[in-house]
């Protein structure tokens, strides 16, 4: 392939963390190509700031709960057809599938048939790795490369009967230097009243599950540290269910929808309660001790130790392969316990001490200070369309 012409890129995401990281994944292969770069496709409006035009919105891809999905199938199954129509109709130079492995998969496999020549790229392996390890080898045929966000995952899918699969790197590390904090923040975390974070999640169904655990948790980490900063970061749209569940709480939280007010608090912070989630990486890689829990319905509850294949639920915890971060998950939630562990990490000593310094294997594991991830992943799919790329400072 020359770069004569420009390099007529496909890409495909359902989701607000897909749009994220198609949009770097844009912004990376028009800095690194010579030439110029076209996109296609459907995104959301940070692609649509790159450059694309999307065919349809990006929202008639995403469906979170049961209901959604039975409700927007008929919608759902045209999107898939269309998307799929439109790249046979005018092949392009490669098909960059993003995140929403139910719809990016499927049309992958339409296209594949009918351009079995046609270079398609996966960003974001699915969690063959927690469950459904079947998908991995089911991909094979469909997909010439994933891009992976966690640095198991290449070993994992090549186990599974995956495609070839390269580790790029999570995006939280191109937020390192918003997450870390400075020399008078770092001071902050060491004074009195300790800065403490509270992250019971991020869905209505979470919120409803820990919240009262969460508040039962302060009250009892009151009899070990009188006294600290509570500061409670959700979104904008979760404001108004969080402010009617602390209402019930022995010790009231700030509650910050501002990102910059949530990074801020971050870099303050001496330690967190968070539900398991994206957000444990996070803090870890903000450096903030963090005791963790995680409760899902009853009837998943007993379904999940069938079918999920990993012992922890915690990120940190999965890339380490080991139990740095503790956690309190399901029928074994202990508040009493969780409270007093929680305020050792406030006080200082072997426990914090342990989890700072997994946190410092952790950075080296996922390669921090080396190139962003999204440039990585710009790289690895000019590799594999076999393009040289210009040298980026």
């Amino acid at each position: 392939m020359t770069t004569d012409k420009p390099l007529d890129v496909f890409i495909v995401a359902g989701e607000e963390s897909g749009d994220a990281l198609a949009a770097g994944l844009m912004a990376e292969l028009k800095a690194l190509h010579p030439g110029e770069v076209r996109f296609r496709g459907v995104g959301g409006a940070r692609m649509q700031a790159q450059g694309l035009a999307s065919l349809f919105p990006m929202e008639d891809i995403t469906a979170m709960g049961f209901a959604q999905v039975i409700g927007g199938l008929p919608r759902i199954l045209r999107r898939m057809r269309e998307t799929a129509e439109a790249i046979v109709a005018t092949p392009p130079d490669v098909l960059v599938m993003v995140d929403a492995p139910d719809f990016t998969h499927r049309v992958a496999h339409k296209v594949r048939a009918r351009l079995p020549k046609l270079p398609i790229v996966k960003y974001v392996a699915p969690t063959v790795w927690v469950w459904r390890p079947g998908r991995a080898k089911a991909m094979a045929p469909d997909f010439d490369r994933v891009l992976a966000l966690l640095p198991f995952e290449p070993e994992a899918m090549h186990a599974l009967g995956g495609p070839p699969t390269t580790y790029v790197g999570h995006p939280l590390l191109g937020e390192l230097e918003r997450l870390r904090p400075n020399a008078e923040e770092a001071a902050r975390r060491a004074a009195k009243p300790p800065v403490l974070l509270v992250l019971p999640g991020s869905r209505r169904a979470e919120l409803a599950r820990l919240g009262a655990t969460f508040g039962e948790v302060l009250g009892l980490l009151r009899s070990h540290v009188p006294a600290f900063e509570l500061v409670l970061p959700t979104l904008p749209r979760r404001r108004q269910q969080v402010e009617e569940m602390v209402a019930a709480w022995p010790v009231k939280p700030r509650i910050v929808v501002n990102e910059n007010e949530k990074l801020a608090a971050f870099r303050s912070a001496r330690a967190a309660l968070a539900a398991s989630g994206t957000v444990t990486l996070e803090l870890a890689l903000a450096g903030i001790p963090t005791v963790a829990a995680y409760r899902v319905p009853w009837l998943e509850g007993r379904i999940a130790p069938y079918i999920i294949k990993v012992k922890t639920a915690i990120l940190p915890n999965l890339i380490l392969g080991e139990p740095a971060v503790p956690e309190y998950l399901q029928w074994y939630i202990d508040p009493p316990a969780m409270a007093a562990q929680l305020a050792r990490l406030i006080e200082g000593g072997d426990e914090r001490e342990s989890q700072l310094a997994a946190f410092k294997r952790l950075d080296a594991m996922l390669g921090e200070g080396g190139e962003p991830p999204s440039r990585r992943a710009a790289r690895t799919v000019l590799e594999t369309l076999g393009l040289s790329f210009r040298p980026v400072a």
